[in-house]
């Protein structure tokens, strides 16, 4: 299931130098506007304790985590619907992630040039935001004259609820409500997809700040006052030193541990960006171990048995009989499968069985 989450903002807020914390990657970062022109993309390895402690408990000869990718996406101006900046090129980009991580500069740094000359983040996050509505509506005022006259006149119902709904939605955007914040049924949802509206894609603040800051979060004027419009606006608010993280990413595990313990930190805050970003998407995990190979796989919550089988393979869904299952923690406790299946641990689920966080999987087919 590739999914993708593409990271946003101004230029010179951070973003490279996030996504290069992020991957291990090697993005250019540098002290001028659209450094980055293709965004650059790289698989994160999703941590999860429970993967380690099976791999040592089962002794695989392969071990294949989840792994979320992650877009590095050129930075956006005033004006970018209009093609400012090469926005239009940078808004294509963001219509293909399935979530965004919004970077807005926090930090005070005079060797940093801020594309507006100082720091204000409400404002900075403004400037994107209506952007992102901007270049919704755009696609909405070229999509309704195209079907206005059949849905007028209903000859075509699917034609007349869509006609409706893009109205809608475009009376919102005009009163800058972003699409997300409107209750839409699973039906208008299904409608409204292919356009790849951006102000419907889930989002996170991610506050850049600077190492001085890191243990006085809370006070800091920037980060309070984005809280306070994540918190109005439903979205989640997250701070980072970007700086900080790139350069525990070059370290080997004991150095990085013994870093986090001269910050009295417990985790790095790339490690806990994923954590949420992982929960921002409804996603949870499964187990599978056969032929020695032990893999993490990711689905996405309220998946039935069936539909997990199917992102393994076609033929596991198609040929579907039955699904093995235990919970990861009870198979740790036990030992291995074998064990677990002679002790009657194992349960045998149907198609419509809905997989859970932490299930450890065998899937019977047969095609």
């Amino acid at each position: 299931m590739p999914l993708t989450v593409g990271i946003i903002g101004l230029p010179n807020v951070g973003k490279s130098t996030l996504y290069n914390a992020l991957t291990q990657a090697d993005a250019l970062t540098a002290n001028y506007p659209f450094t980055t022109i293709e965004p650059n993309v790289g698989n994160v390895i999703i941590p999860d304790e429970r993967l380690t402690h099976l791999s040592a408990l089962l002794k695989p000869e392969k071990v294949t985590p989840t792994a979320i990718e992650f877009s590095d996406i050129a930075g956006l101006v005033k004006g970018a619907h209009k093609g400012e900046g090469l926005g239009n090129q940078f808004l294509a980009h963001i219509r293909s992630v399935d979530a965004i991580l919004h970077v807005v500069r926090c930090f005070d740094d005079d060797q940093v040039t801020h594309v507006d000359g100082n720091i204000d983040a409400l404002r900075d996050i403004e400037v994107i935001e209506i952007e992102l509505m901007l270049a919704d509506l755009e696609i909405i005022e070229k999509r309704i004259p195209k079907i206005e006259k059949k849905a007028i006149l209903n000859v075509d119902l699917q034609l007349t609820k869509e006609f409706e709904l893009l109205k809608f939605l475009a009376d919102g955007l005009k009163s800058s409500i972003p699409i997300r914040k409107h209750t839409l049924t699973d039906f208008e949802l299904e409608t409204i997809k292919p356009y790849g509206f951006l102000t419907l894609k889930p989002i996170i603040y991610v506050c850049n700040i600077g190492e001085s800051d890191l243990h006085d979060t809370i006070s800091h004027p920037e980060v309070s006052r984005i809280i306070e419009h994540g918190r109005n606006n439903g979205i989640k608010v997250f701070t980072i030193c970007a700086d900080l993280e790139s350069l525990m990413g070059t370290l080997d595990e004991e150095e990085r541990h013994l870093y986090l313990e001269t910050l009295d930190l417990h985790e790095t805050g790339v490690s806990e960006m994923l954590k949420a970003v992982y929960d921002l998407l409804d996603l949870e995990t499964f187990f599978t171990s056969e032929n020695n190979k032990l893999r993490a796989w990711t689905f996405k919550k309220g998946y039935t048995a069936k539909q997990c089988a199917g992102i393994i393979h076609s033929d596991f869904e198609r040929g579907f009989i039955r699904a093995e299952v235990i919970k990861v923690d009870e198979l740790i406790k036990i030992g291995n499968l074998g064990e677990a299946k002679n002790l009657g641990k194992i349960r045998s689920e149907g198609k419509s069985y809905l997989v859970q966080d932490g299930d450890v999987i065998v899937f019977r087919f047969n095609v």
